[in-house]
């Protein structure tokens, strides 16, 4: 009889681009696809993938999505599929937030440790382009306050009236640097370390503390909602 395969998945389907990341015995397969209909793309994607490791969707052993912030119906299909894995498979899922993903590629970063260095009492702040002028914001200051979906004044506001050193994390609209958007008087992070990267999402897989909540979607901004920007 045939060895089960051995292989961990992860889904990025809060936006775009849709990103696919598989690993099996340490190498790592990656799909990305552009556009914003990620119910279309993401299984032909996943079937990518798994044909390129000679797998199927039986043999995944652990899956890692991320939960939110971002479209709507982009997180919705990634948290189906995974509770489909689990139910069908016995899947073991793990997740997190966009925040959290962006977090740990940054805060692992030499940029990061030698800012921190110098800046004790620095934060890190997260920041997601969600809609036209809106955004979505977390800051790591170990306060626990948790992710807002701001207006674009509102989270300038936010940004300017913190009291400690802010090193930058994320991307402007269509990935543009956030420097234009916030400033000179602001650490950023490396650009790598702005997008999700495919082994970020397999290792992440891999730790046990992000089972809890691993199901919970972060919406943040409700389906077909904007913010009432004051005239």
């Amino acid at each position: 009889m045939q060895s089960r395969k051995k292989i961990i998945l992860g889904l990025d389907t809060s936006g775009a681009p849709l990103l696919v990341a598989l690993e099996q015995d340490g190498k790592v397969v990656s799909r990305r696809r552009k556009g914003v209909k990620q119910e279309r793309l993401l299984f032909p994607a996943v079937n990518s993938a798994l044909e390129a490791a000679g797998a199927e969707l039986k043999d995944i052993e652990r899956i890692f999505i991320v939960r939110g912030p971002g479209r709507f119906t982009g997180i919705r299909i990634s948290l189906t599929f995974a509770s489909m894995l689990k139910y069908l498979n016995k899947t073991e899922v793990r997740g997190a937030t966009l925040f959290e993903v962006l977090r740990r590629q940054v805060e692992t970063s030499k940029k990061f440790a030698a800012w921190k260095k110098e800046n004790p009492s620095g934060a890190l702040a997260v920041i997601l382009h969600a809609f036209r002028e809106e955004y979505f914001l977390q800051i790591f200051d170990g306060q626990n306050a948790g992710p807002a979906w701001l207006s674009r004044e509102e989270l300038l506001q936010r940004l300017s009236g913190y009291s400690a050193p802010l090193m930058l994390a994320g991307s402007d609209k269509n990935g543009a640097s956030l420097a234009e958007l916030a400033g000179s008087q602001y650490a950023y992070a490396d650009e790598k370390d702005c997008f999700v990267r495919p082994a970020t999402l397999t290792a992440m897989a891999k730790d046990d503390s992000l089972a809890q909540d691993a199901l919970e979607p972060l919406y943040l901004k409700p389906a077909r909602f904007e913010l009432v920007i004051p005239k």
